[in-house]
C-alpha cells in the first residue's frame, strides 16, 4: 500500500493569501466582506470605505471574482497564465459608487481530463497554487481534480492482490495519465516509481484543501467499472472489453450485474476518502471515445454506477462528459434530475444541448438533468491563435433563452491545454456575469485590452480589432479542433492541410490580416517596452504571423518541385528553412514558448537520475510520437500534441522538412531515394537528452523587430 497522510482540509480566510501572492502587502488595501444570500444567485459588490476598495460577496470565490473585475476595469491590471503577479498602486484607484454584480448560473466548471496531462503532468504545488489562485479569479467554483488518483488505484489493486509490477503494467505514466484515466489505454508511458505515487497524493491533498478553503466544489474520479484487462482471468469477474482505442487496448469494463461492482466500488471510495475526503461531485465517463457497449446493459450500468456514487454520499452528483456518443442516453435517462450534471464539452462548435444547427444535437438536449455550456476551444495543447468570439457570446445568450436553458446551470472551459489565447477564456469567464441583455463584442474588447495593458492607443485597438474579425472569427459553422495548425509542425508532405490526424483545420480567414495586425502591434510596441501582457501577445502573435509566411512559402515549395524548376525549389526551401529557424528564435524570447520550461518541469520532479530520466521520456513523446509506431501512425496519434515551442521547432521539425527536401529534390533528378521513416526520426530524438534553455535568451522588443523584417511581416 501506498500511505499518505490525509491531513487537515480546512483553513480561514484564502482572500488574504491570494491577495498576497499577487503582491505582498495588497491585502491592507482591501476590505474583504463575506456576506450571506438568501436569493438563489451569486453576487459580488465593489464599494469604497475611506482609502479602502470593498469587495464583498456571498462566497470566497465570487470576491475573488470581484477583486479580479476592480483590477482590469479600475486598476488596468490584468492577471493572466503568463502573468499572476502584479504591482499595484500604492493609492488604489477609488471606486465612485458601488457595483453590483450577480448570476444565476451558479456552477462555473473548469478543466478537462485532458488538461492534466497536456499542460498540468508535470506541475508542483507552487505552480498549482497560482493556478487554483486563477481559478478563483475568474468565478471558476467547481473544478475538475483528478491528481494522484492513480495513487487510490495502486491500493485498491494491491487489495485485490495485484502485484507490483502488474499494477505498473496497469497505471499509465505520468504525460499519459488523462487517458488511462478516461478509459482509453493500459501501461504506456510507465511503470511509475513508488515516490511518483506518494508525490502525487501528497500535492492532491494540497490541491483539494485549497480548493475547499476557497469554497471551489472539486469533481473526484469516481468508479465507472474499469479494471485491468487481466481482471476475469485473475479475479475471475464478469468483465466486457470494450476494444481498442487508437489501437491500444482499452481496459476491461466490470458489468455492472457482476455482485462484485458494488462491493470494488466501495473499496474505491474508501481508498479516495482516505486520501482526499469526500466530495459532492464525481465524475465517471464510461465508453468514453467510442468505447465497445456489446453487451452492456447500459441502464443496469447507470444505475450501478449511481448506486455506488451514492452509497458513499447521498448528496453527490454524477458529473459526466457529452462527447461524441457520450453520455449514451440510455444509460441516463431513468436517472433522476439533480443526479447528474452534464458537461456540454464543445459548446461553442458542436452543442448537443439541443440546438438544431449542430452536427452532434441531441432533439431532447440532455433531458432532465442539470448542464453546463462549455468551450473546448484548445485541442492538444497546440500553440495558435484561435476562437469564436461573436459566436460564443451569441450561443451562450441562445442556450439561455432556449426552453433547455430552464436547466443551465453555468458555463465551463473544457480545454484540452491552457496557457494559451487568453482573450477566449476571459470572455468566457465574464458572460454568467455579464446581465440578461446581449453586449457588444467590440465595446467588451476594447475594454479587455484596455486592462490587459494597462492602457491602449489607436494602433493596439486596430490591431486587436483586426483579429477579432479574422482569426478569432471563426464561422459559427465550422467545427474544426482548435487553432488552424503551423505547417512548420507537419510531418512533411507536398500538400499540408492539417498536423494533427483530426483537426479539420481550416484557413478561415485572410492571412494579411495578421500580419497587419503585427505591424500594428509592433509599431506601437516603444510604449509598451516591459510591460509582460504586451510582450507576451507581440510574440504569440508575431509567431502567428510567422507560421501565416510559413504556409505560403511550403505553397510555392511544392509549386516548384511540381514544375520542376530547380532554382525556384532551392530558393523557396532555403527560405522556409529559415523561417523555422526565425520562429525558433522569436519563441527564445518568452518561457511560455519553450520546450525547456517543459522539459524542466517534469525533470523536477525526478529524485533520481532513472526517475528524471522516465518523466523527460514522457514529455517529449507526448509531444510528437504519442504512442508507439502503432499508435502514431496506424492510430493517428503523432504530432496531435505537437507544440510550436523554441527548441522542437529547431531540432526536430526543421530536420523533418529538410529530409524531405531532400529527397524531393533526387527525385526532381530522377533518383530513387527510399522513403523517409519519420516515426524512426521523431523516436529518436524522444530518446535525446539535450539540455534546452528555459529562461528567455534575448530581448523581445529588438528581436520581434528583426525577425519581421526578415520573415517579411514589414
Amino acid at each position: 500500500m501506498i500511505a499518505i497522510s490525509s491531513g487537515s482540509f480546512l483553513q480561514a480566510h484564502p482572500i488574504t493569501g491570494l491577495l498576497e501572492r499577487i503582491d505582498p502587502g495588497a491585502s491592507r488595501k482591501f476590505t474583504v466582506e463575506l456576506v450571506k444570500s438568501d436569493q438563489a444567485a451569486d453576487f459580488f459588490e465593489l464599494d469604497q470605505q475611506g482609502e479602502k476598495v470593498v469587495v464583498r460577496g456571498n462566497t470566497y470565490v465570487n470576491i475573488a471574482t470581484g477583486i479580479n473585475w476592480y483590477l482590469k476595469y479600475y486598476a488596468g491590471i490584468h492577471l493572466s497564465w503568463n502573468g499572476m503577479r502584479a504591482k499595484l498602486p500604492a493609492e488604489l484607484p477609488v471606486v465612485p459608487q458601488k457595483e453590483r454584480h450577480e448570476t444565476t448560473h451558479t456552477l462555473r466548471y473548469y478543466l478537462n481530463y485532458c488538461t492534466f496531462s497536456y499542460s498540468m503532468a508535470f506541475w508542483d504545488w507552487e505552480r498549482w497554487q497560482q493556478e487554483i489562485d486563477w481559478m478563483a479569479l475568474h468565478g471558476i467554483n467547481l473544478s475538475l481534480a483528478i491528481t494522484g488518483a492513480e495513487t487510490v488505484w495502486y491500493n485498491l489493486l494491491r487489495e485485490l492482490g495485484y502485484t507490483r509490477q502488474e499494477i505498473n503494467e496497469f497505471i499509465a505514466g505520468p504525460g499519459f495519465l488523462a487517458w488511462w484515466q478516461m478509459n482509453n489505454l493500459e501501461g504506456w508511458g510507465g511503470p511509475n516509481p513508488d515516490s511518483w505515487y506518494r508525490q502525487q497524493a501528497t500535492l492532491q491533498q494540497n490541491i483539494v484543501r485549497r480548493m475547499r478553503e476557497y469554497g471551489i466544489e472539486p469533481v473526484l474520479p469516481g468508479y465507472s467499472g474499469m479494471l485491468p484487462n487481466n481482471a476475469k482471468a485473475k479475479l475471475g469477474l464478469d468483465v466486457a472489453d470494450p476494444g481498442l482505442w487508437c489501437s491500444y487496448r482499452r481496459p476491461a469494463f466490470l458489468q455492472p450485474t457482476d455482485p462484485n461492482f458494488q462491493k470494488i466500488a466501495s473499496l474505491y471510495y474508501k481508498e479516495m476518502n482516505k486520501l482526499f475526503g469526500k466530495a459532492n461531485f464525481y465524475s465517471m465517463d464510461p465508453f468514453h471515445e467510442g468505447g465497445d457497449t456489446k453487451g452492456v446493459d447500459l441502464d443496469a450500468t447507470g444505475q450501478a454506477i449511481l448506486q455506488a456514487m451514492r452509497k458513499n454520499n447521498p448528496k453527490a452528483a454524477w458529473v459526466i462528459q457529452a462527447w461524441g456518443a457520450n453520455p449514451r442516453p440510455q444509460m441516463i435517462r431513468n436517472i433522476r434530475q439533480g443526479e447528474m450534471l452534464v458537461l456540454d464539452l464543445f459548446s461553442e462548435s458542436r452543442p448537443q444541448w439541443g440546438d438544431t444547427a449542430s452536427t452532434w444535437k441531441r432533439e431532447k438536449g440532455f433531458g432532465q438533468h442539470n448542464w453546463i455550456c462549455c468551450m473546448l476551444l484548445n485541442f492538444g495543447g497546440n500553440v495558435g491563435l484561435h476562437g469564436k468570439m461573436s459566436h460564443l457570446i451569441d450561443e451562450f445568450y441562445k442556450a439561455k433563452e432556449s426552453p433547455f436553458g430552464q436547466t443551465l446551470r453555468g458555463v465551463g472551459l473544457t480545454m484540452e491545454g491552457i496557457e494559451n489565447n487568453p482573450v477566449m477564456y476571459e470572455l468566457l469567464c465574464e458572460l454568467p456575469w455579464r446581465g440578461e441583455t446581449r453586449f457588444d463584442k467590440d465595446d467588451w474588447l476594447h475594454r479587455y485590452v484596455k486592462a490587459r495593458y494597462g492602457k491602449t492607443t489607436p494602433a493596439v485597438w486596430e490591431a486587436w480589432k483586426l483579429l477579432s474579425n479574422s482569426i478569432y472569427n471563426c464561422p459559427a459553422e465550422s467545427t474544426q479542433q482548435g487553432t488552424t495548425e503551423s505547417v512548420f509542425c507537419a510531418r512533411p508532405a507536398e500538400v499540408v492541410n492539417t498536423v494533427s490526424s483530426w483537426s479539420e483545420s481550416d484557413v478561415y480567414y485572410e492571412a494579411d490580416s495578421i500580419l497587419l495586425a503585427a505591424r500594428l502591434m509592433l509599431s506601437a510596441a516603444g510604449e509598451f517596452q516591459g510591460n509582460n501582457n504586451f510582450e507576451y501577445d507581440l510574440v504569440d502573435l508575431v509567431r502567428q504571423a510567422v507560421a501565416e509566411q510559413g504556409r505560403r512559402t511550403q505553397l510555392e515549395v511544392t509549386a516548384a518541385y511540381r514544375a520542376r524548376d530547380r532554382y525556384a525549389f532551392e530558393r523557396t526551401t532555403k527560405k522556409f528553412l529559415r523561417l523555422i529557424e526565425l520562429q525558433d528564435e522569436l519563441l527564445s524570447t518568452r518561457p511560455e514558448f519553450m520546450l525547456g520550461s517543459w522539459i524542466r518541469d517534469a525533470r523536477n520532479l525526478g529524485q533520481t537520475a532513472q526517475e528524471k530520466e522516465l518523466y523527460e521520456w514522457n514529455a517529449r513523446t507526448q509531444i510528437t510520437t504519442w504512442g508507439n509506431r502503432t499508435a502514431a501512425d496506424q492510430g493517428g496519434l503523432h504530432d496531435y500534441a505537437h507544440r510550436e515551442w523554441n527548441g522542437v521547432l529547431k531540432d526536430l521539425y526543421r530536420l523533418r522538412w529538410e529530409l524531405f527536401f531532400n529527397y524531393l529534390s533526387e527525385k526532381m533528378h530522377r533518383k530513387t531515394p527510399g522513403e523517409i521513416d519519420f516515426y524512426a526520426v521523431e523516436e529518436a530524438w524522444t530518446n535525446e537528452r539535450k539540455t534546452y534553455p528555459d529562461t528567455p535568451q534575448q530581448e523581445v522588443i529588438p528581436t520581434v523587430r528583426r525577425i519581421c523584417a526578415e520573415a517579411g511581416i514589414f
